[in-house]
């Protein structure tokens, strides 16, 4: 095996075989926009909230794939449910449902 000289620190590496595939399934059941989204970002252009916090509906939603619910959680927390985001998204995602779909299945935890 080739070194390139790079590698993952231990704090971004992520252990895919450990994640807790249940909580995807769940919210893909509770929202088909969970496994609709294609990660294009423009939730994130548009959000007024992104200005002034880290509010990302695209990254909350990869941070439940690798596993990293408390990460998502923070990433919706600032968000105002304006809807900017659902006017934007090239999928037709409503994205208020599945925010409030993520809040509601970790806060029920």
């Amino acid at each position: 095996m080739m070194d390139f000289g790079f590698y993952l620190t231990p704090s971004s590496t992520i252990e895919l075989d450990k994640v807790d595939r249940k909580a995807v399934d769940d919210l893909a059941r509770a929202d088909s926009g969970f496994r609709t989204c294609i990660a294009c970002g423009s939730c994130t252009a548009s959000c007024t909230a992104g200005v002034f916090a880290e509010t990302s509906v695209r990254r909350a939603i990869l941070s439940v794939l690798n596993g990293r619910d408390e990460k998502a959680m923070d990433l919706l927390s600032s968000c105002m449910l304006c809807g900017k985001c659902m006017m934007v998204c090239p999928r037709g995602i409503n994205t208020r449902h599945l925010i409030l779909s993520l809040q509601k299945y970790y806060n029920g935890k």
